[in-house]
């Protein structure tokens, strides 16, 4: 799933920079997960989540990212921007980028603000 996961990230990206969207950092790591894409729009940083679900059994793409997880982004973050001096300050926002379907014929939908951090 890894693979599919890589595929995905790279199509958003592409996809994103086209909007005029800036990458910044890909994969970050933290002990709370996995930043997808971090990317400047304008003056604003943009942590993305992508997501990508071949089929719906378990809800689609976007119904994926729980409150945990939303919690665990918000927490990368904040290490990426602790890690970041130049943009600790820059205004930021959760961006959700989702995929459902099968491979060849899925579209991105883009959720700018898909959800916000609720601890400030």
């Amino acid at each position: 799933m890894r693979a599919a996961g890589d595929v995905f990230e790279t199509r958003a990206c592409a996809e994103l920079e086209r909007a005029g969207l800036k990458l910044l950092t890909r994969n970050y790591t933290t002990r709370y997960g996995e930043l997808d894409l971090v990317m400047l729009h304008d003056h604003v940083v943009v942590f993305v989540e992508v997501r990508y679900r071949k089929n719906a059994y378990h809800g689609d793409a976007a119904a994926s990212i729980t409150p945990a997880k939303q919690a665990k982004l918000i927490k990368a973050a904040q290490l990426w921007l602790s890690a970041h001096t130049k943009w600790a300050n820059s205004d930021c926002r959760f961006d959700v980028v989702t995929y459902d379907g099968p491979v060849a014929s899925t579209r991105m939908i883009w959720l700018q603000n898909g959800f916000e951090n609720q601890s400030t």
